[in-house]
């Protein structure tokens, strides 16, 4: 059979795979045997799983495929920072980061091969969106850059954020279905309140998230505090404006009681004024919002922005904290390696 037309193995549950094993007289340890494999041992193929008799594993791969994702290429960053390019089982490629600090390492995650949202100031934005990745692909992302960061910092991942390539709330099933595995106890075993996942605002889907009762922590990539502002940068606010998410993260509250944190990307004479912070302000007190994270802004080819100086950016935040505004400001990691916010775009230069 073709590889492409076999069936996923890890498409498989727990019980699913259990009576594949039965159907073909295979005694029932097999399954923990094989699912341990898949899922914590993060075999790559099924010639890896090398406590399985070799007979089995070929009955395994003439039944099914395993499209794991590999690393492509790597890059390392002065500040340590990890950037991995991994290759999907079509050939395409998406890129996810290890950012580590004194007391965390976290994984940034993507959702999407490429970006349908064009966000103007985003390297991604730039790149046509070619498909969803698969709840799998994700889960091999954390996977991955777990043993990077187990085999460099002799640590396990202690936090995810899904701000690398894509818009997670358009790849809502897929994403949702990753965090289920990566927090499950025979998956990664991660908290689901160490998770975040950002968008770009998509309301219905945030409302949506609410309705699920989602456990993980939701951020809006706000990054203006008016809606010609953020029109003119983020397109997506055309048809889910600041008031649509407003009510979205409200409604969002009620059903989880989970607070929001809000991104906001500074730019030079575009959204740093102090008109800019008090419209941030007002935004901030319209939601159970815990944290505003300034970001800096990174630049990327053929965009026109620029980062603010240093007295600009001091001035924002003096406001914001005299205003009673929980904010932070969150430094850039790997620019070097182009691996920072709004950086990751498939380059050749690895």
């Amino acid at each position: 059979m073709n590889a492409l037309k076999r069936p996923n193995i890890r498409d498989l549950s727990l019980d699913e795979l259990q009576n594949y094993f039965a159907e073909i007289g295979e005694k029932k340890f097999r399954t923990k045997q094989v699912y341990e494999w898949l899922w914590q041992k993060h075999a790559g193929s099924f010639d890896a799983m090398t406590n399985i008799s070799k007979d089995l594993r070929l009955k395994l791969a003439e039944h099914f495929s395993l499209p794991a994702l590999t690393i492509n290429t790597t890059q390392y960053s002065a500040d340590g920072t990890v950037k991995s390019r991994f290759k999907t089982f079509d050939d395409h490629f998406v890129e996810g980061v290890l950012i580590p600090t004194e007391d965390r390492k976290t994984a940034c995650v993507s959702s999407q091969i490429g970006c349908s949202l064009s966000c103007k100031f985003c390297a991604t934005g730039k790149m046509e969106r070619e498909r969803n990745l698969t709840f799998d692909e994700i889960y091999d992302q954390v996977a991955l850059i777990n043993e990077q960061s187990e085999r460099i910092y002799n640590k396990h991942l202690s936090n995810i954020v899904f701000m690398g390539m894509g818009e997670p709330l358009l790849n809502y099933n897929n994403v949702l279905r990753a965090i289920e595995k990566i927090s499950a106890e025979d998956g990664l075993g991660m908290s689901q309140r160490r998770i975040t996942v950002s968008t770009a605002g998509v309301a219905k889907m945030i409302k949506k998230l609410g309705d699920d009762n989602v456990r993980f922590k939701l951020a809006l990539s706000l990054h203006a505090a008016n809606d010609r502002k953020r029109n003119e940068i983020m397109p997506i606010n055309e048809t889910n404006n600041i008031k649509a998410l407003i009510d979205a993260l409200n409604y969002f509250y009620r059903a989880t009681k989970n607070e929001v944190t809000f991104e906001y990307i500074l730019f030079r004479n575009f959204n740093d004024s102090q008109k800019d912070a008090e419209e941030l302000v007002k935004i901030y007190r319209q939601v159970p919002a815990d944290l505003v994270n300034i970001i800096e802004y990174n630049p990327i080819d053929g965009a026109s922005f620029a980062k603010p100086d240093e007295e600009t950016i001091e001035k924002f935040m003096k406001f914001l904290e005299s205003n009673r505004v929980n904010a932070r400001l969150r430094r850039s990691r790997g620019k070097d390696i182009d691996a920072a916010c709004g950086q990751l775009a498939n380059k050749d230069n690895f």
